[in-house]
């Protein structure tokens, strides 16, 4: 369920996104049964008990009604107050944030008598502050506040909340917005290009920018050990549906390699597993170098996170079990030794998806004859992306710059014809008429769609990115 979602006169009401909504009843102090969403429902009546403890009683005032009634109450509000009906009408239909089940009225309780006067209730101010102030920590913000009717095209209600869940609403808070201006700052998808640093994991970098982008949707291409530093090309929101087509991009590293041992690992963090004091000549890197495969089966490393029969290589590794190590075809796009001396050198390197470096370097060691070790790596480029480019991670803020999924995917665009727009919305089958030879990206209105993919001349949908 996304409960930051934004339902508003421009972001109209769409009936698929709240179709797995759970409701539950709730009949309040004046026997009108409504609707909340499930998670709503509990933080509502969390909140009414925590706010009688401090002799506050409030009760459900309005909230969701089934469809039925709550179109026919809104035939009688734009019949009363509007000649042009069926504009206004849909106008209603499409804007009412009550079919979502997360946004609700409360009314005050007062000396036993149900408040339900709209004057009555604006007079009661000082508590609906109180109120206010303690919605965050149930996960509710105060929908329409004071001096931001411009922002929402409402007036201040003091008594309409909407759960967002309980980050979300303190975020907002705390920064004074309201849900227009939070969707304006986080609801965003694109691409990023973070610089990380030494001595985390991938994921760690992943739950930092999510918790920035107060998103659960965020990814990677391409895994970083804790010892690699450099490019990590991460995606936000929508652009996570692209991570495999951006994964398949070749990547170039520099690696540093230390002489004379071998770890458990194939990295300075691991255990050492043989040593020898022989020396590198120059002329034998230069030989490894000109020699070095540029296409063969790498066997990956015992500590990778590839599975085999539902387990990963490491969870082997660390419970000292015998497995035997996969093999993958990788491809060396391009290999040049930067610099050297008797127990190290330094090499930059293009490879294909899939090549760990550190088998590279064991590999090296082998034609040697001569125990190697992976001591440092940089990634510098991923595809088009390039570390140059990247934000270092503790730098990484939400306004941080977002390459779009147009910007991150050389694919031909097309504007989706009006025929075709229902069809391709969908998810649907068309006709080629737009002269595809591979895949692209459809748009409608500058608006990212669909990547479509050519089958014997139909258009099939390959990804939904609206």
């Amino acid at each position: 369920m996304n409960y930051q979602i934004l339902v508003n006169k421009d972001n109209p009401y769409n009936k698929e996104e709240f179709s797995n909504i759970n409701l539950v009843k709730i009949i309040n102090e004046l026997g009108e049964t409504y609707f909340l969403e499930k998670r709503t429902a509990k933080e509502f009546l969390n909140l009414k008990k925590d706010l009688e403890q401090d002799n506050i009683f409030v009760y459900l005032a309005s909230g969701y009604k089934n469809i039925e009634n709550q179109d026919e109450n809104n035939k009688k509000f734009t019949s009363m107050h509007s000649d042009n009906y069926e504009k206004n009408y849909t106008l209603c239909i499409n804007s009412n944030e009550y079919y979502t089940g997360l946004c609700f009225d409360i009314g005050l309780i007062k000396d036993g008598n149900v408040l339900a006067n709209y004057n009555e209730l604006l007079k009661e101010d000082n508590t609906y502050k109180k109120i206010i102030k303690l919605l965050p920590k149930y996960g509710f913000i105060l929908r329409y506040p004071k001096s931001k009717e411009q922002i929402t095209g409402c007036c201040y209600e003091p008594w309409h909340y909407r759960y967002v869940g309980s980050k979300t609403a303190n975020i907002i808070a705390n920064n004074n917005l309201t849900l227009e201006e939070y969707n304006k700052l986080y609801n965003k998808s694109g691409i990023i290009l973070v610089n990380k640093p030494k001595g985390i994991t991938s994921r760690d970098a992943v739950n930092k920018i999510s918790k920035i982008f107060n998103t659960p949707k965020v990814g990677h291409n391409g895994t970083l050990d804790p010892l690699a530093e450099g490019l990590l090309v991460m995606t936000i929101n929508k652009a996570t549906k692209i991570n495999e087509l951006l994964t398949n991009s070749e990547k170039e590293y520099i690696a540093k390699v230390k002489v004379g041992i071998l770890t458990d690992t194939l990295d300075l963090e691991g255990n050492v597993i043989e040593r020898s004091n022989k020396k590198i000549t120059k002329e034998s890197l230069i030989d490894l170098f000109n020699s070095f495969p540029r296409n063969y089966f790498q066997e990956v490393p015992k500590y990778s996170a590839i599975k085999i029969n539902g387990k990963k290589l490491y969870e082997y590794a660390r419970n000292n079990e015998e497995v035997i190590l996969p093999k993958r075809e990788v491809i060396i796009k391009d290999l040049e030794l930067l610099n050297y001396n008797d127990t190290s050198f330094e090499f930059r390197v293009v490879v294909s998806k899939g090549t760990y470096i550190r088998s590279i370097i064991r590999d090296m060691g082998n034609i040697l004859n001569i125990p190697c070790t992976m001591s440092s790596l940089i990634r510098t480029r991923c595809g088009k992306f390039l570390l140059k480019d990247a934000i270092y991670l503790d730098e990484v803020n939400i306004n941080s710059y977002l390459f779009t999924i147009s910007d991150a995917l050389n694919l031909p665009i097309a504007e989706i014809s009006d025929y075709d727009y229902k069809y391709v919305f969908n998810g649907a089958a068309i006709n080629d008429n737009y002269g595809v030879k591979d895949k692209v990206l459809f748009v409608k209105n500058k608006k990212i769609i669909a990547i479509y993919k050519i089958d014997n001349n139909i258009l099939k949908c390959y990804k939904m990115l609206k």
